[in-house]
């Protein structure tokens, strides 16, 4: 019997374990955009490849709305520049390491 309720007990707390993860991952997931400063000057591209299309030069110092960090290379981000407001991946280099 006391086997039965330590078999209970410890399924409760790996469950209940379980739920605290998935509420703070889905948490993370509905932020939206975080304002970065750039520290070098970089390049908007409309793709994830050095060979995709420039959409923009970014100075250094500007400030980017980061929306999504892609992969371990890119963030998709974006930038008001000259009146337009721009939607593209930049290189994670560009910005400070946090």
């Amino acid at each position: 019997m006391t086997s039965r309720l330590l078999l209970l007990l410890s399924l409760a707390a790996l469950a209940s374990c379980s739920a605290a993860n998935n509420e703070s991952s889905s948490n993370r997931k509905n932020q939206g955009p975080v304002a970065h400063n750039t520290v070098v000057e970089c390049i908007l591209y409309d793709g994830m490849t050095k060979q995709s299309a420039q959409l923009s030069t970014i100075d250094s110092g500007a400030e980017v709305q980061v929306m999504d960090t892609v992969d371990s290379y890119f963030v998709k981000a974006r930038v008001s520049k000259d009146g337009k407001v721009l939607n593209g991946y930049m290189y994670r280099t560009c910005f400070p390491q946090r």
